[in-house]
């Protein structure tokens, strides 16, 4: 008889949900899609009950798929998008049908409030919530008791998206360690919630849900959500993660000074360490690890694949068809014309700042760029500057981590743009290290949450067992020739941000 976990990756565009065996091969997997609403400017919300749908609509997908029998499902573990915000009154009952999710930047009055109890600098140092501060998890509650007093005063709990369906699955409330430090009141060093920061607050204790480890079973699942679910009650569920953390463990990074690259939509590279890599200059967002004694920072880039994708769909519209007609994915036929470029695309530059600046620019109001743009210049030429640029911009992030830690000279890649063969040798040439392309794509955080189930029911014995299940596919290595003239764009590119941040400042304030 087999055992199985069944692994949720509660994202913000859907829920993925997938099938690992006990040695963590991914049976099948099944994503379901839902909405996220704006009704005002910097409103980003979801129905929490959309997530569960999702989740029993992909669960049962997943189990026709799937050749198993249901009795041989061990646990449930589950991967949650960040800084989400669902209240919950007495008897379990949403009082909101809508809230704001990870993204929404609606309590800036509310964070403008608190800090003027508490330093900014001081509250990033305790917390490692290097975000703009109004998304993060407190002062999104602060603006319930500001803006919904009534609503406010039936709270219980606020809990998080995965701790959500966790709710829903076993009636338990609870959060875990990664989730929580992404509360804006959670102490990164000492472990636990600041009962300093919460004063500041004005926020009660009691309303913040208990901390577990990531790997603790919770419960099993109750008989309603097992009927809908089409799942026996046996069934354990473990706390899980906040998918940051999820993925850092999906992604190998389980020691001290591994790093990974998730190049998708936006881009971050992140190391794993035994303490949080915190700097008011680059400002890394830290999460405290799912593995027990380590943190994930990160620093990012708001538009990678994006800026991409903007290229393609608003100046290579004539390739899509082109693409289309030789039977190839758009993308690869676009770094198939990059190939044919020489390095340096014949000295044109990129800034992919399409969605603002992160904390690695001089303000937010930056926005992107073609620098050295001549007549001379082709399509071609703007393809390979696009995947430079994104990829020189995420040279400097980790030039700023490497500041802070002793980081490996291998990197796995991760995420939509890993399975480009070209653009690896470009990070590789660009970052001059070691870039490892593996079987796990973009199924890191999903493994991740696999992982959580698999070692607190008993099935893996740790951890370890994440570098048996990666089997290299390929290593992209620098080539020298290559990184000298990378080396050379590098400090024209930084030159060229600081003079589009000042710029970006003139147009923001212009009336027009």
């Amino acid at each position: 008889m087999g055992k199985y976990v069944i692994a949720y990756d509660l994202g913000t565009g859907g829920n993925k949900a997938s099938l690992y065996d006990v040695d963590g091969n991914c049976l099948a997997e099944t994503f379901v899609p839902y909405a996220t609403r704006y009704p005002a400017a910097g409103w980003h919300e979801q129905r929490p009950m959309d997530w569960w749908q999702a989740v029993v609509k992909s669960t049962n997908e997943l189990m026709t798929q799937a050749n198993i029998d249901k009795n041989e499902i061990e646990a449930l573990g589950i991967s949650g998008q960040s800084l989400a915000v669902v209240p919950l009154d007495n008897n379990g009952n949403l009082l909101r049908e809508s809230i704001p999710i990870w993204s929404d930047s609606r309590a800036y009055i509310q964070a403008k409030t608190f800090f003027k109890k508490i330093a900014e600098p001081e509250w990033y140092l305790m917390t490692g919530n290097g975000f703009p501060a109004p998304l993060y998890a407190i002062f999104k509650i602060m603006w319930y008791r500001d803006n919904e007093p009534k609503m406010f005063d039936q709270i219980h709990k606020v809990i998080g998206s995965k701790d959500f369906i966790n709710f829903t699955l076993t009636r338990q409330i609870v959060t875990d360690y990664s989730y929580a430090s992404g509360s804006g009141v959670y102490d990164l060093k000492g472990w636990k919630y600041s009962d300093k920061l919460i004063e500041a607050s004005g926020i009660r204790r009691e309303l913040l849900p208990e901390i577990v480890p990531s790997s603790e079973i919770i419960g099993t699942i109750t008989s309603e959500a097992a009927k809908v679910l089409g799942l026996p009650t046996k069934i354990k569920v473990v706390a899980g993660g906040v998918d940051n953390s999820c993925m850092a463990l999906g992604a190998r990074n389980i020691e001290e000074g591994r790093v990974y690259n998730s190049l998708g939509s936006s881009s971050w590279i992140a190391v794993s360490s035994e303490k949080p890599l915190l700097n008011q200059r680059a400002r890394p967002y830290v999460f405290t690890h799912v593995i027990p004694g380590l943190f994930t920072s990160a620093v990012s880039i708001f538009s990678a694949g994006s800026s991409f994708r903007w290229v393609r769909d608003q100046l290579c519209k004539n390739l899509l068809l082109e693409a289309e007609e030789r039977k190839m994915d758009s993308y690869d036929f676009m770094t198939m014309l990059a190939a044919e470029v020489p390095i340096g695309a014949r000295k044109l530059l990129f800034n992919p700042s399409l969605a603002g600046g992160t904390s690695l620019d001089d303000n937010p109001n930056i926005r992107g760029a073609f620098i050295g743009l001549d007549l001379g210049h082709t399509q071609a030429d703007i393809i390979r500057a696009t995947i430079e640029g994104i990829t020189l911009n995420l040279r400097l992030a980790l030039n700023e981590l490497r500041k802070l830690a002793k980081i490996s000279r291998e990197m796995l890649i991760v995420g939509g743009g890993s399975s480009s063969k070209f653009w690896r040798q470009v990070c590789a040439d660009v970052y001059n290290v070691n870039i490892v392309k593996t079987n796990i794509n973009q199924q890191a955080a999903a493994l991740g949450a696999a992982a959580l189930a698999a070692v607190g029911t008993g099935l893996w014995h740790g951890f370890k067992k994440i570098d048996e299940i990666h089997r290299i596919e390929e290593i992209a290595s620098p080539i020298a020739t290559n990184n000298k003239i990378y080396e050379q764009l590098l400090p024209i590119f930084a030159k060229a941000a600081k003079c589009q941040a000042e710029l970006g400042d003139m147009l923001a304030k212009l009336e027009i």
